[in-house]
């Protein structure tokens, strides 16, 4: 699944992520599934893959090791996507320097965001 949820609103994207666990939940079967949004991966998945700027490889994996059900609000899922975030952003300033050819640069979350 490349994105499902990208472009739904909150409240139907939250209602689509307990679908999807009930069906995998009955189904057993395996789930790749893509996104940017590293809450949600942690909020469905049992292994998160973070992969590296160009080329795309996988950096490190990180096993969600969770109870069920999740929700994004929880404050274990939080503390979960704040160590994948971290290295996260050693890409994104990875893929600034190569963009712009400028040297070293840093995101600043804005005050209040994690």
């Amino acid at each position: 699944m490349d994105e499902p949820f990208a472009a739904l609103d909150a409240q139907t994207r939250d209602l689509l992520h307990d679908e999807l666990e009930r069906i995998w939940a009955e189904t057993g079967r395996t789930i790749i599934f893509v996104t940017h949004n590293v809450r949600e991966a942690i909020r469905l998945g049992d292994r998160v893959a973070l992969l590296t700027f160009r080329p795309g490889r996988v950096k490190r994996e990180f096993p969600v090791d969770l109870p069920r059900p999740r929700s994004l609000e929880d404050v274990d899922v939080a503390r979960a996507a704040r160590e994948i975030l971290d290295e996260l952003r050693e890409e994104i300033n990875r893929s600034l320097e190569e963009e712009y050819n400028t040297g070293p640069k840093t995101i600043v979350p804005a005050e209040g965001q994690p």
